[in-house]
């Protein structure tokens, strides 16, 4: 599985053409190999939730999904430490499904560890 990180930033200017400060643009998607892509259909976790977002009122709401993120994401922020965290999460999220794709994958065979 690859990650592919987009980063871009746009000036936002007032009604009169002023400079208002920066938006940043964090876009990002996962390339699964012909093998992991069949282990996805194989157990249906497209719909599979990797990230949340947290309302208003506290709650936590799926954000992004194996299909999104295969489909690839893109996202405004107004801040470029927000855009970092968001960064990190998306990073982490897919060291998470590589290792339930590596789990799905050794499914009828066995284990050996040794010590």
């Amino acid at each position: 599985m690859k990650l592919i990180i987009k980063r871009n930033q746009q000036a936002n200017k007032g009604i009169f053409g002023g400079h208002k400060g920066m938006t940043f643009l964090l876009s990002y998607r996962a390339e699964l190999s012909p093998d992991e892509e069949a282990l996805v259909e194989k157990y249906k976790v497209e719909d599979y939730t990797l990230t949340y977002t947290t309302s208003r009122d506290g709650t936590q709401i799926p954000k992004d999904t194996v299909r999104r993120l295969m489909q690839g994401v893109s996202e405004d922020v107004k801040d470029i430490t927000i855009l970092l965290n968001n960064e990190e999460i998306i990073k982490d999220a897919c060291k998470n499904f590589k290792t339930l794709l590596e789990v799905m994958a050794t499914f009828g065979g066995e284990e050996v560890i040794e010590f």
